[in-house]
């Protein structure tokens, strides 16, 4: 199975899979998108946590949800179409550029639903969260439950002075790349966390999109990728410490550094 053409929006802890299961009916259902949605949360670390979340009624979560009501639909005699998996040279190409088509209005229809959720429920949604990067000169890209040690992490250090920040990105498909280059474009070095291996050489997935995007915007700073957490391997927050320093080093003292490497090996 393919998922280049679903929608991935992934969560911190059990509160945002919650919230965004309940926002991905009206994403994926909106005729501007029309195209699978994948609600993502990290296997065990949260899915078989045990933590408070806050439920909404389930009225509230109906009327906010809606009645689907289909465009086409195949038991219709009078419109009759063909649906199956097969595509011919003639219509393809133009089927794949509708689903990239579709997936480039899924963000818009992302941050309006996101809106409209906040009026029932209070809690604010993007395309990305920015923790404490107002000021910061050196930020840690992350997405998942790592989020959360890498903002304790930036609590800490704040308190010593140091100005970090996270950027914790939530939807991954469709990719913010223009929204991510805007975000980081006031920073000195960013860390770019994959807990993934695209096994191609030069980085992790969301290293390579986050650099393609840097380069397309022509915001030329610091970009270091770091391969961290791969098989639930622990990601602690003197690891976050570390990757700071050697962050800031690399700015100020001109320390070269690895740009795709592994943190957490043993030793």
């Amino acid at each position: 199975m393919s998922t280049g053409r679903w929608i991935q929006i992934y969560a911190e802890n059990n509160q945002e899979a919650y919230d965004n299961f309940i926002q991905a009916y009206p994403i994926a259902e909106d005729k501007r998108v029309h195209l699978p949605i994948m609600i993502c949360q990290d296997g065990f670390i949260t899915s078989h946590a045990v933590e408070n979340i806050e439920l909404m009624e389930d009225e509230l979560v109906k009327d906010f949800v809606g009645e689907y009501e289909p465009e086409e639909y195949l038991l219709n005699p009078g419109k009759p179409i063909a649906v199956g998996p097969y595509s011919v040279t003639n219509y393809a190409m133009e089927a794949k550029k509708n689903q990239e088509t579709a997936l480039e209005n899924a963000k818009e229809v992302i941050l309006e639903v996101a809106k409209k959720f906040k009026e029932i429920s209070g809690r604010e949604y993007g395309l990305f969260e920015e923790y404490k990067t107002e000021d910061a000169d050196y930020i840690m890209l992350i997405m998942g439950s790592a989020a959360g040690t890498a903002k304790e992490a930036v609590d800490n250090l704040r308190e010593q002075g140091k100005k970090v920040g996270v950027l914790k990105l939530r939807v991954f498909r469709p990719f913010p790349a223009e929204e991510i280059a805007k975000a980081l474009k006031g920073c000195k070095a960013v860390a770019i966390m994959d807990r993934c291996e695209s096994y191609n050489g030069n980085g992790g997935p969301l290293g390579s999109e986050v650099t393609a995007g840097l380069y397309r915007s022509k915001v030329m700073i610091e970009a270091v990728n770091y391969i961290y957490g791969l098989a639930g391997r622990d990601f602690t927050v003197n690891e976050v410490y570390d990757i700071f320093a050697e962050l800031e080093e690399a700015v100020e003292n001109g320390k070269k550094v690895e740009q795709y490497q592994y943190i957490g090996l043993r030793k």
